[in-house]
C-alpha cells in the first residue's frame, strides 16, 4: 500500500489538523510500504535553521514511522519551499523534485505539487520564478531570521487577497499545460495538489486515454490517495474531533 497526501498546511493554529495527521501516522500509515506528501506540508516554513517546537515535534513522528519501514518522501509547496535537508534528515523522508516520476502500482506517475500547471496566473507564475531562482533562494536562507517572518507574513498575505480577487479557472490547472506536462514525461497519470479541488480527471494525452488526480487540502476533512492491490481509490475522512 501506498499513501498520497498534499496541502496539509499544518500550523499552530489548527490542532484539529495536527491531531488527524498524527493519528494518521499511527493508523492508516502504520505499515504502508511508502507515503508521499505533494507540498504545502506546512502553512509556512522560513528554513531548517528557524524551526519551532512543534515543526520539531513533526518531524519526530515522521521519523518515528520511518523507523517503521515506511519510505517517507516530500516535495516543496508554494508555501514551505525552503524546506532543506537539514529537517528531511531530522523526519527520515526523501526530498523529490517537482516534477517527479515514480512506480506507482506498477506504471510511471508524474507527481507534482500543482503550482507550475497553473499557467494562467501570469503573475503568480512570476512570483514563483524570482522566489526560485538560486540565488534569490540564497539570499532568502541567509536573511535574519525575523525579517523571514516578516517577509513570509506579507507574502501570505498578499497571496490570500489576490487568490480571492481572480477568476476560478485562473487559480486552476491550464488543460493544455497538463496534456503537454504529461507528454514530456511519457506518463498517463498524474498526481498533484495545490489547487484544493480533489477530483478525478479524465483526459486524452497524445491520443490514449489518461487520468490526473487532483488531492483535496486538510481543512474540512482530510484526504488521501491510496495505492494498492485494491486499486487507487481518493479518500475523504473526518478529522479527529477535539479532546
Amino acid at each position: 500500500m501506498i499513501l498520497l497526501v498534499s496541502d496539509l498546511h499544518l500550523q499552530e493554529e489548527r490542532p484539529d489538523i495536527t491531531r488527524a495527521f498524527l493519528d494518521f501516522l499511527g493508523g492508516r500509515a502504520r505499515g504502508a510500504e511508502a507515503l508521499y506528501i505533494l507540498g504545502d506540508f506546512f502553512e509556512v516554513w522560513i528554513g531548517d535553521d528557524a524551526t519551532s517546537p512543534f515543526q520539531d515535534s513533526i518531524a519526530q513522528a515522521l521519523k518515528a514511522l520511518a523507523e517503521q519501514g515506511t519510505r517517507l518522501y516530500l516535495m516543496h509547496g508554494n508555501r514551505d519551499f525552503l524546506i532543506g535537508q537539514r529537517f528531511c534528515r531530522a523526519a527520515g523522508c526523501t526530498l523529490l523534485a517537482d516534477p517527479s516520476v515514480v512506480n506507482l502500482g506498477g506504471e510511471p506517475v508524474l507527481l507534482m505539487h500543482g503550482d507550475l500547471l497553473c499557467t494562467r496566473d501570469e503573475r503568480y507564475q512570476k512570483m514563483r520564478r524570482i522566489l526560485r531562482n538560486p540565488v534569490v533562494l540564497w539570499m532568502l536562507k541567509h536573511l535574519p531570521v525575523a525579517t523571514r517572518r516578516r517577509l513570509a507574513r506579507k507574502l501570505r498575505n498578499e497571496s490570500r487577497q489576490q487568490t480571492r480577487m481572480k477568476a476560478s479557472d485562473i487559480v486552476d490547472v491550464t488543460p493544455d499545460e497538463v496534456a503537454q506536462c504529461m507528454a514530456r514525461h511519457g506518463t498517463h497519470t498524474l498526481v498533484h495538489g495545490h489547487t484544493h479541488r480533489p477530483a478525478i480527471h479524465h483526459l486524452l494525452v497524445e491520443g490514449q486515454a489518461a487520468r490526473r488526480i487532483v488531492l483535496g487540502d486538510w481543512d474540512q476533512q482530510g484526504w488521501v490517495l491510496e495505492v494498492g492491490a485494491n486499486g487507487w481509490h481518493l479518500d475523504p475522512f473526518d478529522l479527529a474531533p477535539a479532546p
